[in-house]
């Protein structure tokens, strides 16, 4: 295997077992930072290794027990080494390169906990969605970079902060008990959402979609759930972004240019994704907890999903689910998509009568989609003058030039 080879299959491997290597580490010396950076120096140690001696038949072992003998030497230098590194020391010996058993006995608690730990409210939601992607998705800096269109330096800074601030405010690496759970759990499905749409409908930028950001985010909510598996909120999310993600190759067309819900060939949605999310929203059901904003989300795509016909979708019933949305997790932007649903039940006025409620709420200032909504209500009703000017001001408004794009061609066609 020649070394580019070889280092190709160095990334793959660390991008599966990264977040498993410092998650471990993590337990042992309760400093994520400082795990990573012993992970770190074990992929550095693979790298000048295994192109001359071969790539292990276990990487991933050999990377932990690497890793792991970096903590033995890190923790002699600490008072209280002696036992640490006993510790330690024991799972070294019985952690060979080549046999990873005992490594996956734990292995689940130590993901969990390294969740929780990069998801802490104490960090800005730029750290959080940084540090979950760099320690738990594998991403290098320049990779988490380029998906949102920042540099390489305020990536780095980003995640050096939040080490920073992890460590300052002696954040425990633990999953979280009793009545702090909820909140916290609410923190991690935030991250990893944010991260879904900032990829299923880019916020800035050139194209329309960002399908690895997509990916990222859908991997760690099928881990998630495997490891949380009796929160119906973490079922409801993944859920959603299964069903979302059906639909990646219908939403573009030829030329990379946004083609809407009701305008998609739905041949194209991948109706494996859909499959797995409605047995996820299922899951979510038979565990019989109050509906959570993620399972609602996740039962209104569950109706365009189950539609094979965009004449056949219930806008009835999807009107009600943005109602109930609505109860649980109000604001301005889901009264915005319930104005869209009543439009489609209930006809073009319906609709506009809601969004001329909202027009003043200061959440929807700014909000390039509140003059596109209006702008298709008005277009429905025949004011084309007026619509026109309602797209325009939309595509003033957005960062993505995709969508601006998008706008323009509809004021122009009015």
């Amino acid at each position: 295997m020649g070394a580019t080879s070889v280092h190709r299959t160095v990334d793959a491997v660390w991008r599966m077992e990264s977040a498993k290597v410092i998650a471990a580490l993590a337990r042992y010396v309760r400093d994520v930072g400082l795990a990573e950076e012993m992970a770190q120096d074990a992929l550095v140690q693979a790298l000048e290794q295994w192109p001359e001696q071969g790539v292990p038949r276990n990487p991933g072992a050999w990377l932990m027990t690497t890793a792991k003998r970096r903590a033995v030497d890190q923790i002699r230098r600490r008072e209280n080494f002696a036992r640490k590194v006993e510790e330690i020391g024991r799972d070294v010996q019985e952690t060979t390169p080549d046999a990873a058993e005992g490594i996956e006995d734990e292995i689940g608690d130590d993901l969990l906990s390294l969740m929780f730990t990069a998801c802490h409210p104490v960090l800005g939601t730029e750290a959080r969605v940084a540090l979950t992607l760099k320690m738990l998705g594998g991403l290098k800096t320049e990779e988490i970079a380029r998906a949102f269109l920042v540099s390489d330096a305020t990536v780095a800074q980003r995640i050096v902060r939040a080490k920073k601030t992890l460590a300052d405010a002696g954040v425990p690496f633990e999953v979280p008990e009793g009545p702090e759970l909820a909140s916290r759990l609410a923190s991690v499905l935030e991250v990893l959402y944010l991260i879904f749409n900032e990829g299923y409908s880019a916020t800035q930028g050139d194209d329309w979609l960002r399908p690895e950001l997509c990916a990222e985010a859908l991997r760690l909510g099928r881990v998630l759930a495997e490891l949380a598996p009796k929160e119906a909120e973490v079922h409801g999310l993944v859920a959603l972004m299964e069903i979302q993600a059906s639909r990646t190759r219908a939403r573009t067309g030829p030329g990379g240019e946004p083609v809407l819900l009701l305008e998609q060939d739905r041949g194209k949605w991948d109706w494996l994704l859909i499959g797995r999310g409605l047995k996820a929203l299922e899951r979510a059901e038979a565990l019989n907890q109050p509906p959570g904003p993620y399972y609602v989300q996740a039962a209104l795509a569950a109706c365009h999903a189950r539609a094979r016909k965009a004449e056949d979708t219930d806008w009835q019933r999807i009107a009600a689910l943005y109602q109930v949305l609505a109860g649980i997790s109000p604001s301005p932007i889901v009264e915005l998509n319930r104005a869209v649903a009543l439009s489609m039940a209930f006809g073009p006025a319906a609709g506009l009568a809601l969004v001329d409620e909202i027009a003043g709420e200061k959440a929807l200032q700014g909000y390039h989609l509140l003059p596109s909504v209006r702008g298709d209500f008005l277009v429905k009703l025949g004011r084309t003058a007026e619509a026109k000017a309602e797209f325009e001001k939309a595509a003033s408004l957005t960062r993505n030039e995709r969508e601006r794009t998008l706008l323009l061609e509809r004021a122009a066609s009015c």
